[in-house]
């Protein structure tokens, strides 16, 4: 192990514990407040919990869907081939739609790990051989849908993994043989329902499928050129719904049902356009006849009175389909053996006339459709049918209404006249359709209601009248309609409301007025007080525009405490618009605000005082150049938010707001530069998030954002990879999520690792330094004080106060009082300082000594072992040397009362130092001569101060060590 080795280590480890705690802690806060977190995908969204990524032009599978979604929508795009990868991520997918895509290659095992897969849908794509792992893993499929593929061969064990499918749609392939169908079922022993619509199958003989009994209940096998057709074994007992409608061709089929209860059971019947003889069309039916409940002949080849009589003689046939059969006139004999039939549809069979007894036997008939024919009025036929109680009359030629038209349809529930050309009713038209609930009127000429509502259909529910040209609605226009629920008057051009209009409508719970004249001042006329229990209104697409937000007279919708649903956007006219402030005056059940497109340029901050329960406002596409957050204070249930494409800078309006509900915001094509953290935790319930198209900086103000939506996943941020930058102009057209972030924060891991390195180095330097360098950083500090005294007694004390400070230690007091003072003081008269007797008692110590030596002309260190070692002497001393080299004079005067080896002074460097540059006084070697070194000691001390230059040597003793 390197010299590093075991320090890394213990880096690593102290990195992993800080991580680790910074984990636990930030999990017990998330534990207490609500989650703030985001996520974005690349090409897709998430909607309800299926990944929607339809239409998007992929060529292969995105990787990176939340790995909790239930769906997965693929359909629409480029896919080339589905790899085992794509899906191993997704174990939960309960749903995969690869529909129209180009694929050709699936590798085995690619939905292995889709365990709990139950449909899967690969329609449309270029698959031509199923492998035999092709649907590994899929034991719980249950819906398979595999059509328009041009499949040719199938494996023997392509379909055993997938024993629960129910459902399979085999259709639009090129099988050509009923064998290759074989190695599909035998091993799907719970399939209920089989499509094999146009597969180029010829021929189907029930020994070549399989030789077991099938559990099938449906059976599609239409638009194959079938030929021959025989069943000789009882291999569908379980069958109730069955296509064989043929393709186009001339061929008849040869029919073969060896036994008539082969299909007792087949309750719905399909024949459509199939080729076969009229004896071969009655013994098919015979096989059907104790079950068969709805049967359908369209487009015919042969004569469809001859194919009524034969299928109205089963007894339990109730539903009989004859579309597209090109019938120009309907008479009396086509139905007249049908008389347990219940429904008939003649859609689209070009019908001009039918004869007034042609519906005279079917006195049990419940529906007739009629759509899509060319009559000119309504068929006088209609009138014999007592019990009818359905009739579809739209899409024909129908141009006037008489009032004899539904004579005696007194039971009658829905009427369908949309798609004609009615321009009038009469008053007495619908004057017996006593138990009517729906009426379609949609799409015709209608330019006046004549009062044809104001006193009959008693039970109507829903009114169709969109699409017309009706102008005006007269006072009590709807006044018979007391059971009337849903009423549609969009699309017309209506500018004028009468008031009392709608009264009589009191159970009336929808009403669509959008896309008409409709000015704001009709709707003050109060023209909707008489819906008293009206859920939803929509008045887009009108003339409805104020011109400031003052309150109004009369609150319009004041009387509409229960509507939900209120949508005024789109209104037509020029310049900016207001409203008024008590324009929601009442609606205390509102849910639903749509304001969008009105040029509205602001919004009263009192504009939702009345509606405590609104859930969804859009406010988009408005000219809005700021929201107060008191405009969200009395709607705090708001869950969507929509204020796209307006002049909004900014969200900030969202942090002081209290929308914790929030769950959808829609900010599309604004002018949002930064979206910061407080923004998104004031909305804290947010799941989905739309910002596409904004002007966003590429800044550090959005380091938080982009962040949370790339590492986070609990909101998705819709779209956030293709976001772009505008600011600053030199990144202008860059990814947001592109911006690097790193510069902008500091990383908690190597923060942690550079302050441990720093208090370990700081630790060892302080260590090295006390045991190494601890008298060099004592001399340095003393000296700066030394520095800073010296200017302060340069400048303000007066020098020379004594001849010599002595510097000693108290060991050796007994000396300096007996020896050096009596010499000094008493004999030749010199002012000593010395520390018991001259210093200022209160001050401190260093402040002490240095007014000491600075107040002196010399100092005089008497030195010793002790001296040495003692803490203050060598401060005193340090001091003086300082001011030895600041002052370049003889100031300082060594005398040594010891001989110390030069060894045992080593480790005092300083004291050494000095005795390499200067001469000193050894009181030891002067024991024969004190007369002499009292007289030295005394020139020393007459040193002039003027003389800095002047070199003083004393030659007492060698200085040699």
């Amino acid at each position: 192990m390197g010299p590093g080795g075991k320090e890394d280590e213990r880096e690593t480890g102290g990195r992993k514990h800080f991580q680790l705690v910074t984990f636990f802690f930030l999990l017990t806060i998330s534990s207490l407040l609500a989650p703030i977190s985001g996520f974005a995908l690349k090409t897709c969204r998430i909607s309800y919990n299926i990944a929607k990524c339809d239409k998007m032009g992929l060529t292969a599978a995105p990787r990176d869907i939340p790995s909790a979604v239930k769906g997965f929508d693929l359909s629409e795009n480029k896919i080339l081939r589905v790899l085992v990868s794509d899906f191993e991520n997704l174990p939960g997918l309960t749903q995969l739609d690869l529909n129209r895509n180009l694929i050709s290659q699936i590798d085995d095992g690619a939905f292995a790990n889709l365990i709990f897969l139950k449909k899967l849908n690969l329609n449309n794509n270029k698959l031509v051989t199923l492998g035999e792992n092709l649907f590994h893993g899929l034991s719980n499929l249950t819906e398979l849908r595999i059509m328009s593929n041009g499949i040719k061969a199938v494996t023997l064990t392509s379909f055993k993994p997938m024993n629960s499918l129910k459902f399979l749609d085999f259709s639009h392939n090129k099988l050509k043989h009923i064998t290759k169908v074989r190695s599909i079922i035998q091993h799907l022993p719970n399939l209920r329902e089989l499509f094999l619509k146009k597969n180029d199958f010829t021929t189907f003989h029930s020994e070549e499928l399989t030789n077991s009994s099938l559990q099938l209940k449906a059976l599609d096998l239409s638009q194959n050129p079938i030929t021959d057709f025989q069943i000789t074994a009882n291999v569908f007992p379980n069958l109730t719904w069955l296509n064989i409608g043929g393709a186009p061709g001339k061929t008849p089929v040869i029919l073969g049902v060896r036994n008539k209860t082969f299909f007792s059971r087949v309750s719905t019947l399909d024949i459509t356009g199939l080729r076969m003889t009229l004896v071969d069309n009655r013994t098919l039916l015979g096989t059907v006849n104790s079950s068969l409940s709805s049967l359908r002949m369209n487009a015919m080849k042969n004569n469809i009175t001859a194919l009524t009589h034969i299928s109205c003689t089963i007894p339990t046939l109730s539903t009989l389909h004859v579309r597209h059969n090109k019938l120009t006139y309907v008479s009396s004999d086509l139905f007249k053996l049908c008389f347990n039939i219940r429904e008939i549809d003649l859609t689209d069979n070009k019908i001009k006339k039918i004869r007034d007894d042609a519906f005279s036997s079917l006195q049990s008939l419940k529906t007739l459709s009629l759509s899509r024919n060319k009559l000119s009025s309504v068929p006088y036929a209609t009138r014999t049918l007592p019990s009818l109680g359905e009739l579809d009359l739209s899409f024909n030629n129908i141009t006037k209404l008489g009032c004899d038209d539904f004579a005696n349809q007194t039971k009658l529930r829905r009427l369908r006249l949309y798609h004609n050309s009615i321009a009038s009713l009469a008053e007495c038209v619908f004057k017996d359709l006593v138990q009517l609930q729906v009426l379609k009127l949609q799409n015709n000429h209608l330019s006046n209601l004549n009062g044809a509502f104001r006193d009959c259909l008693p039970n109507l529910r829903q009114l169709l009248l969109n699409g017309n040209q009706l102008t005006a609605l007269k006072h009590g226009e709807f006044r018979g309609l007391q059971s009337l629920q849903n009423l549609s008057l969009h699309e017309n051009k209506i500018f004028n409301l009468d008031k009392g209009c709608f009264v009589g409508l009191t159970n009336l719970t929808d009403i669509l007025l959008q896309n008409n004249q409709i000015r704001e001042t009709e709707i003050s006329k109060g023209v909707f007080n008489d819906l008293i229990n009206l859920r939803r209104l929509e008045l887009r697409d009108n003339h409805i525009k104020y011109v400031n937000n003052s309150s109004l007279p009369s609150a319009p919708f004041s009387r509409l405490s229960r509507l939900e649903t209120l949508a005024i956007p789109s209104q037509h006219g020029k310049g900016k618009s207001q409203l008024p402030r008590n324009l929601l005056e009442g609606l205390t059940n509102l849910l639903v605000f749509n304001i969008r497109n009105i040029q509205l340029a602001s919004l009263h901050k009192d504009m939702f005082n009345g509606t405590p329960q609104l859930t969804t406002l859009d406010i988009s596409s408005n000219e809005l150049m700021d929201l107060s957050p008191d405009l969200f204070s009395p709607i705090p249930n708001l869950k969507s938010l929509y204020v796209s494409r307006t002049s909004l800078r900014s969200l900030d309006y969202l942090t002081g707001a209290n929308l914790t509900k929030l769950e959808f915001l829609q900010a599309r094509k604004n002018e949002f530069s930064i979206i910061s953290e407080e923004i998104i935790k004031s909305v804290p319930s947010l799941v989905y998030a739309d910002f596409q198209g904004n002007s966003f900086t590429c800044k550090c103000d959005n380091a938080w954002f982009i962040k949370w939506v790339e590492y986070y996943n609990q909101t998705q941020v819709f779209d956030a990879y293709n976001f772009e930058c505008n600011y600053p102009l030199n990144l202008k057209g860059t990814k947001l999520l592109h911006f690097d972030i790193r510069s902008c924060s500091v990383d908690a891991g190597f923060l942690m690792f550079l302050s441990t390195t720093c208090t370990t180095l700081l630790f060892m330097l302080t260590s090295f330094t006390y045991h190494f360098l601890r008298w060099h950083l004592a001399y340095a500090y003393y000296f700066f004080l030394a520095l800073l005294f010296d200017t302060k007694h340069k400048n303000k004390q007066p020098p020379n106060q004594y001849d010599a400070f002595i510097s000693y230690n108290t060991h050796d007091e007994p000396w300096v009082v007996r020896e050096l003072l009596p010499k000094l003081e008493g004999e030749q008269g010199w002012r000593l300082c010395l520390h018991h007797r001259d210093l200022m008692p209160g001050k401190p110590i260093v402040e002490n000594i240095v007014d000491a030596i600075y107040g002196s002309r010399k100092t005089i260190c008497v030195i010793s072992r002790r001296y040495l070692e003692s803490e203050w002497c060598s401060r005193e001393m340090q001091v003086a040397s300082f001011r030895l080299f600041d002052e370049q004079k003889d100031v300082l005067i060594l005398v040594f009362l010891e001989d110390i080896p030069t060894d045992e002074l080593s480790p005092y460097y300083r004291m050494k130092k000095l005795l390499n540059k200067m001469s000193y006084l050894s009181w030891p070697r002067a024991a024969e001569h004190t007369e002499l070194f009292w007289e030295k000691l005394r020139q020393a001390l007459r040193t002039r101060e003027d003389q800095a230059d002047e070199s003083f040597r004393l030659t007492v003793v060698d200085n040699q060590w």
